[in-house]
């Protein structure tokens, strides 16, 4: 295989190095008895197509970029919405309850872990929502990591994917970039990064042992 000059693997955390997010938030709606629909609908205003014209105004994007503390992301989101009896959300812990399914995915993990041990680059990036993250072991995962709500950034801005390779040392075209969200790859795409978007591991593997021409799985 030509030399594609990659060397360097750039991952989200939510959905990619957990389990997925909807059915996190599946689990989340049945416990706390949300009405989806109320929570799709806020969820569709806030991340939809006419999002970033409101940027300034979004809860969403200012809690990514932490402008926002999370009780008062909490607050906002809670007021909202609705149970399925018509009652209101407890806001307070809301993000907790709401991501308190996730679990890591450790093939996802041992693919990073031996994507480093081979002498890649790697690095986190992940858009936070206020929340902390397990960093055990993180030492021997990533060479850097690149939390929105610490670097006042989020995907998909063109500026963090930028920002991620500066740290790197690298080119942005030497990066490849997994999200399980398409518009977080195709804005990583547009600043020269490869992306690819993350379904499920064993489709994942095979497109990065093909990219990096190692064996990763």
């Amino acid at each position: 295989m030509p030399d594609r000059g990659l060397a360097a693997l750039v991952v989200d955390w939510g959905g990619v190095l957990t389990s997925d997010l909807g059915a996190a938030m599946d689990d989340w709606a049945s416990r706390d008895q949300v009405d989806p629909a109320s929570f799709r609908a806020v969820m569709r205003e806030w991340l939809g197509p006419g999002a970033d014209a409101q940027v300034a105004l979004n809860p969403v994007h200012a809690l990514e970029r932490g402008e926002l503390e999370v009780p008062h992301f909490e607050a906002a989101l809670a007021a909202r919405l609705r149970t399925v009896h018509g009652d209101p959300v407890a806001p307070a812990g809301l993000l907790t309850r709401m991501f308190a399914a996730f679990a890591a995915a450790p093939d996802m993990v041992g693919l990073v872990r031996r994507a480093h041990a081979s002498g890649l680059a790697t690095a986190l990036l992940s858009n936070s929502w206020g929340l902390p993250y397990p960093r055990d072991g993180w030492a021997d995962m990533f060479d850097v990591v690149v939390i929105s709500g610490e670097v006042g950034m989020r995907k998909p801005e063109a500026r963090i994917y930028r920002h991620t390779a500066d740290l790197l040392a690298v080119a942005p075209s030497a990066c490849v970039f997994v999200d399980d969200l398409a518009p977080n790859v195709a804005a990583a795409a547009a600043v020269g990064m490869v992306g690819v978007h993350h379904r499920d591991y064993a489709t994942t593997a095979t497109e990065l042992e093909a990219l990096f021409d190692r064996p990763l799985a």
